[in-house]
This record gives C-alpha cells, sequence and structure tokens, in this order.
C-alpha cells in the first residue's frame, strides 16, 4: 500500500504502559498506513501517562482521543470522566471500571456526545461487545454463556488432560504468564463477573451492577471431580451466564459441567468463547484468544478505529428489569460418605422429599468409604441447596458434599 501523506494526524494519549498499553504502542505503528487508508486519518500516540511520566492535562489538551489501560477504579473513573467532559472519545480495556460506574460514564459520555468503547474489556479479540450493539441490536436475546476468563479455563482444562492439582495447575500458569502473580479475581470468578454485568446490560438493556451478579470459584474444584465428569460424559468450565428468567434476569458466574455437544465444551486453554441464543437466531457462538498483550491491544486499536468513523455511543438502557437469584439447573453431586446399608437409600430419601430426582449414578470404593457421584435433573436452586445441607448433616457423611451446576446441551428459548 502506497503511503497516503495528506491524512491528518489523528493524536492518542496513552494512559498506562504496563502489558495492554506497551503492545498497543508497539502495534499502533504497524497499523497507521492501513488505518490511514481506511479512514483519511494517521492516528499517532500523542503522550503516555505512567506513575512516573507524563502530565494528563497535557495528554489530554493534545489528543483527539484518550486510552485508558491503567486499569483499576481509580484515578481511571477520574480521568476518563474529565477526557469526556472535555469532548475527547475514551476506549478503556478496564471491565471493573463500567461494571460498577458504567451508567454514569455511558451517561456522560451521551451527554457530551462523544464514544466510549469497550470491546477490549470484555472477551480480547472475541467481538462479542460489538455483536451485541451492533449485528444483534433488533434480537431479542434470551441467554448469554461465556467463558471469559482465559486462567480459569485454562487450569481447568490442564486439570483435566493431565490430572494434576489445582494449586499445580496454577503455578504452571503462572510460569506461563497465563496468571497473575495473584490470580484471585481470575480464580474467584470476580473478573468475569464484571464482563458478565456489562454483557447483560447490553443485551438486555437494563442495568446491571457487578454487585447484583452471583460469584463461584474455581478454587475448591479437584481432580477427582475431573475424573468423574468424565465417566459422566462432561467437562466443567467456568461459565458467566446471563438469561431471561419469569420477567426479569439472572446474571451469575460459576464453575458448571458441560456435556460434549455444548458449543462451550470444546474451548480449552487460555481461550474465551460467547455463545448468544435467541428464538430468531437459534444461537451462534464467537471464540478466540482472551488474554494476552497483543490480543487485548488488537481489540483496543480495533476500538479506535471505530471511534475515528462514529457511530451513536451505547444509549440509555430501557429496561428495568428485577435481577433472579432463584434459577432452575440440573447439579453435579459429589458425595463421600461412610461405606455401609442404606446410605444411597438415606441420601436419595432426602432428594425425593425434596422434589429432586437422580439422572444418573457412580459409586467407588474406597476402603471404609465410599464415593458417590450423581447428577440430578434440573430443579430450583434453593430447593437443592436446602437438600444439600440436609444430606451433610447425616451421620455417614464423612466431607462436606460438593455440588456443580450442569449445562444441557440443547438450545431452549
Amino acid at each position: 500500500m502506497t503511503s497516503d501523506t495528506t491524512a491528518a494526524p489523528f493524536r492518542i494519549g496513552l494512559l498506562g504502559y504496563g502489558t495492554v498499553g506497551a503492545a498497543f504502542a508497539e502495534l499502533l505503528p504497524l497499523r497507521a498506513e492501513q488505518i490511514a487508508h481506511v479512514t483519511g486519518l494517521r492516528p499517532e500516540i500523542g503522550g503516555v501517562l505512567t506513575r512516573s511520566r507524563g502530565d494528563f492535562e497535557q495528554i489530554l489538551a493534545s489528543s483527539d482521543l484518550i486510552a485508558e489501560l491503567i486499569g483499576g477504579i481509580e484515578p481511571a473513573r477520574d480521568y476518563v470522566i474529565r477526557a469526556m467532559r472535555a469532548g475527547k472519545h475514551v476506549v478503556t480495556a478496564n471491565k471493573q471500571l463500567l461494571a460498577q460506574h458504567g451508567e454514569e460514564l455511558w451517561g456522560i459520555a451521551r451527554e457530551q456526545q462523544v464514544q466510549l468503547r469497550f470491546e477490549a474489556a470484555v472477551a480480547g479479540v472475541v467481538p462479542v461487545i460489538r455483536v451485541l450493539q451492533e449485528s444483534l441490536a433488533a434480537a431479542h436475546v434470551e441467554r448469554i454463556h461465556g467463558i471469559v476468563n482465559g486462567t480459569s479455563n485454562f487450569i481447568l482444562s490442564e486439570m483435566a488432560r493431565t490430572g494434576a492439582p489445582y494449586a499445580d495447575v496454577l503455578a504452571a500458569a503462572q510460569r506461563l504468564g497465563y496468571a497473575e502473580a495473584d490470580p484471585s479475581e481470575d480464580v474467584n470468578g470476580k473478573d468475569a463477573a464484571a464482563k458478565m454485568a456489562i454483557v447483560a446490560r447490553l443485551a438486555f438493556d437494563t442495568p446491571v451492577h457487578l454487585d447484583q451478579v452471583a460469584v463461584e470459584g474455581i478454587e475448591r474444584i479437584g481432580p477427582d471431580d475431573l475424573e468423574y465428569a468424565r465417566d459422566l460424559g462432561l467437562g466443567l468450565k467456568l461459565i458467566g451466564t446471563a438469561e431471561r428468567v419469569n420477567g426479569g434476569i439472572s446474571v451469575r458466574v460459576h464453575p458448571a459441567f458441560l456435556y460434549a455437544r455444548h458449543p462451550l465444551a470444546s474451548i480449552d486453554g487460555p481461550f474465551n468463547a460467547v455463545t448468544i441464543e435467541s428464538e430468531a437466531i437459534t444461537e451462534i457462538t464467537m471464540s478466540g484468544p482472551g488474554a494476552g498483550g497483543p490480543q487485548t491491544a488488537s481489540a483496543v486499536l480495533g476500538d479506535v478505529v471505530s471511534a475515528m468513523i462514529p457511530p451513536a455511543s451505547t444509549p440509555e438502557t430501557s429496561e428495568r428489569l428485577e435481577i433472579v437469584s432463584d434459577v432452575v439447573s440440573p447439579f453435579y453431586l459429589h458425595l463421600e460418605v461412610l461405606d455401609e446399608p442404606g446410605v444411597l437409600s438415606r441420601i436419595t430419601g432426602v432428594l425425593g422429599e425434596h422434589g429432586i430426582s437422580v439422572k444418573s449414578v457412580v459409586q467407588k470404593g474406597l476402603g471404609d468409604n465410599a464415593r458417590l457421584v450423581m447428577v440430578v435433573h434440573p430443579v430450583l436452586e434453593s430447593r437443592f441447596f436446602a437438600a444439600v445441607e440436609q444430606i451433610a448433616a447425616l451421620p455417614a457423611l464423612r466431607t462436606q458434599p460438593r455440588a456443580i451446576r450442569v449445562i444441557e446441551e440443547e438450545f431452549s428459548s
């Protein structure tokens, strides 16, 4: 492609120079010529702000757009607000900021008639935000399932592949750069919860705050859970779900077993994937790298290009749907019990008292003890956990029960 020397400069103020910021600064000059050809504007870094260099006011005054890649809530929120009030477009990869303060920030963007773009905040290069806001804007979305944290997906994939315990695989993920030195938000589900709050807000046109997302992480998952999952024809993932339930919506993140035919079941390693279900489209699945500097930087640059050819910003929500916390699901139940007559019948008796039927059971002897692993048919969560609490009090129980949700493969509207 020949150089377009007539393209006017488009200056980007870069806030943050960590893994993603540095990758963005490296990627931008490699793509500047192509972007100038498409947009008529040549993007360039107008200034960089870190803890040790740069002045925000100077960078703001000399920039056409601010790329916020510092993370956290403050001072990121302050910088984003000041940039938009100064009439600048903003691109961010900050999922926690949007999950906690999104309505405020989107409101300011509309008020100032600037764009606030955030594709990189949710699933790396998987374009779920653009698809929800544009391609499926007229679809009545019923449900979204997502693997939106590459660290947890890598850990669960490796535990299933090698049989190694959680702690060993986490250490390996840290050595390979798939997990941070402090991986707590990845493995406890909070990172995925922030992303699902954003996705649910767009899919259902209703405000969703991070505090409204039910969260459970993967820290208690053991190799035996994955071993029995194989016996039952299941695979284990950390799943974010947002769906319509009884006139409201449920948004949650938790480990879940998937049958092999589910479109997310085959997504392994540090990859993300999102499945969107709607009666009009049945379902679509998008997948790709969900983490890493170059991948996230590519998503940031895509938002920058979109801001250079501006459509409307994120509109105000028009719905106020109730957040539903008690939903129907099948469950996997793992029990360590005394190996004595009548134990299984007492357990199934408790389940029966709560209207819970068993779909499949695997039983293995362990000397004086036995391990019972079962999958139960769909049941209201409150009834299931009431039954589990009652089972936990039985004298034959050797350890606390472990329960994990199961996602069935069939689409239902």
